[in-house]
C-alpha cells in the first residue's frame, strides 16, 4: 500500500503577492518559486523553508474573481503553527478578523477569511500530532 502526504494547496487568490506575504510572516515560509501557470494566469509557491515537499500555490487568472462561497468546495485549510498569540497577531495587522476560537483535544485553534473569501483554521497542538 502506498504511503503520501500532501504535498501542496492550489489557492485561487485575486492578489498572491499579499497572500503570500501572509504566510510568510504567518508561518516563517518563503518563496519557492514565481512563474505563469500552465493555464495562463500567475503562480506564486510559498512553504517552509529547506522543505522541497510542503507548500501553496497561490494562483491567478482571468477567471478569478474573488467572490466564493465558504464550503463550495473547499471548506477550509488547516494552518499548523508553535505561538498561537503570535500568529492571532499576524492575521489582526494583515487587517484579517480571527474568529472562532476554540481550546479542545487536542489542541486550541481560531479561524479566519482571508481577502479572497478562503478560511483559514489555525491550530497550536499542546502535544506533538502527526
Amino acid at each position: 500500500m502506498p504511503i503520501g502526504s500532501i504535498e501542496h494547496a492550489n489557492l485561487s487568490v485575486t492578489q498572491p503577492e499579499r497572500s503570500a506575504a501572509l504566510f510568510k510572516s504567518l508561518l516563517g515560509w518563503e518563496e519557492r518559486w514565481r512563474g505563469q501557470s500552465q493555464m495562463g494566469g500567475e503562480t506564486i509557491h510559498v512553504g517552509k523553508p529547506g522543505n522541497g515537499a510542503t507548500y501553496m500555490a497561490l494562483y491567478t487568472g482571468d477567471h478569478v474573481i474573488g467572490d466564493y462561497s465558504k464550503g463550495q468546495p473547499l471548506n477550509h485549510v488547516g494552518l499548523q503553527v508553535d505561538d498561537l498569540d503570535a500568529a492571532e497577531l499576524v492575521v489582526v495587522e494583515a487587517g484579517l478578523t480571527p474568529f472562532g476560537h476554540d481550546d479542545y483535544d487536542p489542541g486550541e485553534r481560531f479561524y479566519f477569511f482571508d481577502w479572497d473569501g478562503i478560511e483559514f483554521e489555525v491550530v497550536s497542538y499542546k502535544e506533538s500530532v502527526g
